[in-house]
């Protein structure tokens, strides 16, 4: 699907998810060997060699959602210390040693301390909601006000403590949650060059998948995707600009909701474009995803888009889950984003089925026509609000290591290359730096061209055309092998339009291609998160795909050859 780079030259599709903040991959797992590898569709175990370091392995927390979580603690089995505490053990026992995740940069070394007071307030009777004392880890580019570090994964920010917290910070921690520590990313959310590796970071190293340690975990929400697979907290929070939350949600086998543009703060987030950003819980299941992204709805007095959100969000996502929530659906194919890969469309076509059999009438082809054009202005877009953004955003930082400018980042990336940029450089740093202020006419035309494209002659007018309550898609492509020398592969990722457009979209578990996951992507308009989740959690309920990972270092394929 082509659209234009910075020199009008002609650009494939995997160009541009990498170059929107989608993402791609690297090594992260170093030594030989193998052990058991990830569930197969069926959720039969592939064949694997040498199972003795994951036998020692067993997690009493594995794959407990937040509502049991919640429920252990009412009755006084587990309290938010312990589970801290556990949480913490594994990501030190498999996040840095041996078959290495490489999904944290950093735990919170108040974390206990923090959940000490929350138990103390539970004993106390005052319960502040489904996340009190629950562990929740956030990317590396969102601000939390503490003895953590924020650096969007750059060396350029090393040691950069944020005076006050993010939005996103903020609500978690009035919550009652827990946050257990920052995840790995691609580093400045994947915006840096055009031969990125996704899940790479100059702080953080590879990131890997935990269904495939030699394969890519997607980005730019790498780590929060990966943890939160790999069971090392209850819930994380990605941030994404165009399928940076989807993406690796769908690669890692969870679920993640990209929510409309404005119905969550963005202050306090290290920035790639105002146009299309926003934060989103990633999590194992619907029912989580919905409680998390219920703490963090609210009007942010640093953040004018959210109050478009006023009489648009809420509260309580929880209350939209229902198991016969596909039952008089009217929900369209988007035809157009299949094709990459038989087996991942043989997936969506049993998800179809599933779909119809719960009661939902499907369209066949509500195929976005306009998905091609809309790329390229939207490159332009982002090139020109990252510019601004970042500056925006190091300058009320109080210039962190003296960084006040994207041109101060360029500089030092330069004068750091053996360790900013082994491997790839920063091409799109460079095409940022050379766009004009917001007040550009070809900014201006761009964005205007962009929001007519993916929403006007988009989204909207496929959904009132069919009289759609959402749109389906294969989310992403299997994961592809880590490869620092080459270029990332392509995850032939659907999420363009909504993020594009600022609209919503949810990814759920969608089955397996020889034992690594795929997810099927549900968006629709502007403010219909409590549609989509009800539609999503319905899906998943009937089709129950997701399975643990479990950490092999390769897939052993001898099964399937």
């Amino acid at each position: 699907m082509p659209s234009r780079d910075p020199q009008g030259h002609s650009v494939d599709r995997r160009d541009f998810l990498k170059i929107s903040g989608l993402g791609t991959a690297a090594l992260a797992a170093g030594a030989a060997g193998g052990c058991q590898a990830p569930g197969s569709p069926s959720g039969t175990p592939v064949e694997g060699v040498g199972t003795e370091w994951w036998a020692n392995l067993s997690f009493e927390l594995e794959e407990k959602s937040i509502a049991e979580l919640q429920q252990a603690m009412t009755d006084g089995t587990w309290t938010a210390r312990h589970l801290t505490r556990l949480y913490l053990d594994r990501i030190a026992q498999l996040d840095r040693e041996g078959p290495r995740l490489r999904s944290v940069i950093e735990t919170n070394p108040e974390a206990t301390d923090v959940a000490e007071r929350l138990d103390q307030e539970r004993r106390d009777g005052n319960v502040r909601g489904p996340l009190h004392g629950i562990p929740i880890l956030v990317k590396d580019n969102v601000d939390t006000a503490d003895q953590m570090t924020t650096t969007a994964g750059s060396m350029a920010l090393e040691g950069h403590r944020a005076a006050r917290d993010s939005w996103v910070a903020e609500r978690l921690r009035a919550a009652g949650a827990i946050i257990l520590g920052k995840a790995n990313l691609s580093e400045w959310a994947n915006f840096r060059s055009t031969r990125s590796s996704s899940g790479w970071s100059g702080r953080g190293g590879q990131c890997a998948n935990p269904y495939a340690l030699d394969r890519n975990p997607c980005g730019s929400s790498s780590g929060s995707g990966a943890a939160v697979s790999a069971n090392f907290c209850a819930g994380a929070i990605g941030t994404e600009t165009n399928g940076s939350v989807v993406c690796p949600a769908s690669i890692n086998g969870v679920v993640g909701i990209k929510p409309t543009v404005g119905l969550v703060g963005r202050s306090g987030i290290i920035p790639i474009a105002h146009s299309q950003d926003t934060a989103g819980p990633m999590c194992r299941t619907v029912a989580d995803a919905a409680a998390v992204l219920g703490a963090l709805t609210g009007v942010d007095p640093r953040d004018g888009a959210t109050n478009a959100s006023q009489g648009n969000s809420r509260t309580d996502y929880v209350q939209y889950l229902d198991h016969d929530g596909l039952r008089g659906a009217r929900i369209g194919v988007d035809r157009a984003m299949f094709g990459n890969d038989a087996r991942v469309d043989d997936l969506m076509e049993e998800a179809i089925r599933t779909m119809a059999s719960g009661g939902a009438a499907i369209v066949d082809d509500a195929s976005i026509p306009t998905r091609r054009e809309m790329g390229g202005p939207s490159y332009q877009v982002l090139l020109y609000e990252f510019k601004a953004d970042l500056t925006a955003y190091l300058q009320a930082a109080g210039t962190p290591n003296g960084m006040a400018s994207l041109a101060e980042l360029i500089a030092f990336n330069d004068a750091n290359a053996d360790r900013e940029m082994p491997f790839f450089g920063q091409e799109i740093f460079l095409a940022a730096e050379e766009k004009g202020d917001l007040d550009s006419p070809e900014y201006r035309e761009a964005l205007a061209t962009m929001h007519r494209l993916s929403r006007q002659e988009g989204i909207d007018r496929v959904m009132e055309q069919h009289q759609l309550d959402a749109i389906v898609a294969p989310t992403t492509l299997p994961a592809w092998p880590i490869d620092l020398v080459g270029r990332d592969g392509s995850s032939a990722g659907a999420s363009g339009a909504a993020a594009i457009s600022g609209y919503p979209s949810i990814t759920v578990p969608n089955g397996y291609v020889l034992g690594l996951p795929v997810g099927i992507l549900f968006f629709g308009r502007a403010w219909s998160e409590p549609t989509l989740i009800r539609l999503a959690y319905a899906y998943e309920q009937a089709s129950q795909h997701r399975t643990a990972p479990r950490l092999p270092l390769s897939l052993n394929l001898r099964n399937a050859i």
